[in-house]
């Protein structure tokens, strides 16, 4: 798979939009009334955790999901009001809204076919409806983040020094309940920030509904309603200035196209280039490779080909942790090991190897039912977790939140000599050493097994399971093989991990017990054979 963000090469448009393009739309207008619609959402998750994402999805939009071909992908539809619910998902990276899907795009036999194919697909879209939705989630956006500024210590809006931009982007969209509960004060505030995004948004639904209403009229109509607008305006410097002003306020955009298969002509930065020179000189908008407004995505996987408006300007991964370490796990990818676990209230939650503190933290957040315990060998890797939480209740804090600490423990340990009664903790989630960054594969064939022995310690027998991530498959499979007594692997995800092969076993304790003797664990031992070798 290639990816690339290409800017259009192509200078600016000099047709400014007249002032009949900056009207507002009214909203009884029955294109645009989104409440009566349904939309498809596209969102972006763990390679291997589709299922995951489409269950939680069940759970708390109530929407079925449809798994693409395309591994990391999922698609569902939506009413407008379960928008902010979306950006709640845990286990989703990226969102946007889906133009249009092609499920079997018949590819030309020469790359000039193909390109001149991108070039007229534009025109051929309905783009209303998908700007609309774009709007509406900038708004919520905004909103979210001049709710974030009031309710900062003081309430005039100011930002902290400490405080940075990743922050506010890494919360969760409020569902807009509480924007009544801003003073008139805070209400100019929020107005002030967020008329420059309304007022782009709504000039490109009115650009849009324009273009579209345009396909039915003659040549002959479009000449002499520009003439009549020519006469009107008067010109002369007055009309060279308003352009000047809105050549500033021009819509800025880029396009990026992520490309998967073998059977195409052409490359990612093709497509991009074409496919965005046709949007800009259907919508007069202007390429921004950085500082851009808007991002259209052309995703293209083999024969299938889907056209989206991102509503994401960074991945939904990037939360609750503030202090990185050398090998920090995904919030996403923790929440679908923990997921994977079927956790229930009051479990006892451990994670004897927790680094960064990501997988009990997020614990936290969505099970607060559950106890958890992080631990770590490593003297940084405990302060690192004990900074998160403490970044966490900060924020909780600032929110006005009276709710104080989290169900967590922090406790510098050995793995393989954990200070836990025998039969304490229900369920085990950890990032084991992959021996790339840390550790060492040769170190792994010790480790592996004494780490699984001494879970299998602490683990109740039976009921216990235990989702362990390892890149280091074949060691982690010998080592399950030795302590066959203690567990029996029940499922494995195969997961991508920053480019790394890798796998989750999800692994279920056995009736073994320590605390029974040998004969009576005889009578409860396991069929053998329950463990193969995947190599």
């Amino acid at each position: 798979m290639s990816q690339a963000d290409q800017e259009v090469s192509r200078p600016p448009p000099r047709n400014i939009p007249d002032a009949a393009a900056h009207s507002k739309i009214p909203e009884s207008d029955p294109i645009l009334d989104l409440k009566t619609k349904v939309f498809t959402i596209g969102a972006t998750v763990p390679t291997g955790f589709e299922q995951m994402a489409a269950e939680e999805v069940k759970e708390k939009i109530g929407s079925d999901s449809r798994i693409s071909k395309d591994r990391g992908k999922i698609y569902f539809e939506i009413h407008s009001d379960s928008l902010p619910l979306v950006h709640q998902l845990k286990s989703v990276d990226n969102l946007f809204v889906v133009v249009e899907e092609f499920h079997d795009y018949q590819f030309k036999e020469t790359k000039e076919a193909d390109l001149d194919d991108f070039m007229q697909l534009p025109t051929e879209l309905s783009w209303t409806v998908p700007l609309e939705i774009w709007k509406l989630n900038n708004n919520l956006k905004k909103k979210r983040l001049c709710r974030k500024k009031c309710n900062k210590p003081g309430g005039n809006g100011e930002e902290k020094p400490g405080d940075t931009a990743e922050e506010v982007g890494a919360d969760q969209l409020d569902t807009g309940a509480h924007a009544g509960e801003l003073s008139p004060d805070q209400l100019a505030v929020k107005g002030e920030s967020c008329s420059h995004a309304e007022s782009l948004a709504t000039r490109t639904l009115t650009e849009v509904q324009e273009h579209e209403t345009r396909e039915g009229v003659s040549p002959e109509s479009e000449q002499v309603a520009a003439e009549d607008a020519e006469q009107e305006g008067g010109g002369g410097d007055d009309d060279n200035g308003c352009k000047d002003e809105e050549q500033a306020e021009l819509i800025k955009f880029r396009v990026t196209c992520n490309r998967a298969g073998d059977k195409h002509n052409f490359t990612s930065n093709d497509a991009a280039r074409d496919f965005g020179g046709a949007v800009q000189d259907l919508f007069k908008w202007k390429a921004d490779m950085t500082k851009f407004d808007i991002e259209v995505l052309l995703n293209i996987h083999d024969n299938e080909v889907v056209v989206g408006i991102a509503l994401t300007e960074e991945s939904l991964h990037r939360r609750n942790i503030t202090h990185f370490g050398p090998t920090t796990l995904r919030s996403t990818l923790a929440y679908g090991m923990l997921r994977l676990c079927k956790a229930l209230p009051t479990d006892i939650i451990i994670d004897p190897m927790c680094g960064t503190g990501a997988i009990p933290i997020e614990g936290t957040m969505e099970w607060p039912g559950c106890y958890f315990i992080a631990g770590d060998n490593h003297e940084l890797a405990v302060n690192r977790t004990t900074n998160n939480i403490g970044s966490i209740l900060k924020k909780r804090r600032n929110k006005g939140s009276t709710a104080w600490g989290l169900p967590l423990d922090v406790v510098q340990w050995d793995i393989c000599n954990l200070p836990l009664k025998t039969g304490f903790v229900d369920v085990i989630v950890t990032d084991m050493p992959f021996g790339k960054r840390m550790g060492s594969r040769k170190k792994n064939w010790d480790l592996y097994p004494a780490c699984l022995e001494e879970m299998g310690r602490v683990c109740k027998p039976e009921t216990g399971r235990a989702a362990l991530l390892t890149q280091d498959k074949k060691c982690f499979t010998k080592a399950l093989f030795k302590m066959a007594k203690l567990w029996r692997k029940s499922h494995t995800v195969w997961v991508n991990v920053g480019g790394l092969h890798a796998a989750v076993y999800l692994l279920r304790r056995t009736a073994f017990s320590f605390n029974r003797s040998a004969a009576e664990n005889a009578d409860n031992k396991e069929p053998s054979g329950s463990v193969k070798s995947e190599e």
